[in-house]
This record gives C-alpha cells, sequence and structure tokens, in this order.
C-alpha cells in the first residue's frame, strides 16, 4: 500500500511538473514549426502594438499591408501614425483561440481575442475575430492584412 500511494504522489508530481513546463512554454502544441512561427510572431506583434514599439512593426507590416477596424480601412502608413500618435492604443489583447493555416507562401491566422484598446481617449473592451495574413518573402513573414470582427455578444444581440 505505501508502494502504491508514493507511485501516486510520484505520478501526480510528473503530472505536474509537465502541466507547468507546457503552461510557460512558447511551443505551440499539434501545429508545425512553421505554424508555430506564424502564431508566436501574431502574439509578439501584439505585444509591440501594446508597447507601441513601431521600429519592430514597421519592417513587419508590408508597404502594400491594409488594416480592417470597426470605424474605417487604411495602409501601413496610417496604422503606424496611428499606434505611434496613440490614436489607437492596443493596450492589452486577451487571446482565446488562435487558428493557422499556411497555403504556399500565404499563412491566414484567425485569433479570437478580447482587446483593450484606448481610442479617441476612451477605454474600450471589445471581443473580435481577427484576421491575419501573412506572407512568406526571403525566408521572412510579413503581414499584409489584418481584420477586426466584431463578435456580438448576448448584450449586442437585438431584442
Amino acid at each position: 500500500m505505501k508502494k502504491f500511494i508514493i507511485g501516486l504522489f510520484v505520478m501526480a508530481s510528473v503530472q505536474y511538473s509537465s502541466a507547468q513546463e507546457n503552461k510557460t512554454s512558447n511551443i505551440v502544441p499539434n501545429y508545425a514549426k512553421e505554424e508555430q512561427e506564424v502564431i508566436q510572431l501574431s502574439k509578439d506583434k501584439w505585444q509591440w502594438m501594446a508597447d507601441k514599439n513601431v521600429d519592430k512593426l514597421t519592417p513587419l507590416f508590408d508597404d502594400k499591408s491594409v488594416f480592417v477596424h470597426m470605424g474605417g480601412s487604411w495602409g501601413k502608413t496610417q496604422e503606424i501614425n496611428v499606434i505611434k500618435s496613440g490614436g489607437i492604443h492596443y493596450k492589452k489583447a486577451d487571446i482565446h483561440e488562435v487558428s493557422v493555416n499556411i497555403i504556399g507562401n500565404t499563412a491566414i491566422l484567425l485569433n479570437r481575442i478580447t482587446l483593450l484598446a484606448v481610442v479617441g481617449g476612451n477605454e474600450v473592451t471589445n471581443p473580435f475575430i481577427v484576421t491575419e495574413v501573412y506572407i512568406k518573402e526571403k525566408n521572412k513573414w510579413i503581414l499584409g492584412s489584418l481584420s477586426f470582427t466584431k463578435v456580438l455578444t448576448p448584450n449586442d444581440a437585438p431584442h
């Protein structure tokens, strides 16, 4: 009986350590290396947007990239200027789900997020499905499109 209890304790300890290890790992399970690369790049992009780090974002955004928001759409220059000026401050993107499909040299990434942002001086929180399209050029992923689609919550539904 004593050996059985010790065995259970050891097994529980190993499972706990594995869970902790997976929780802190940057590796996304069940995705190929290239897909994991795009997922990590997307996570990094959200952090750079929160930090208003236009030095990292400028080379990531293709010169012909497009950005679709609730209030309009525009290109790279305006998006960089909006981030730099704080016109939209992407404070925090809580990522709930992520999927990525790679077709040739194009990666289509979908994130279901809750975005905390400051827009026009007002702090707002919105649930979105965000579509990100990345193109691989010279062994480097660049962003070609980022589109926000607001998800309806029960409070938003028509009565």
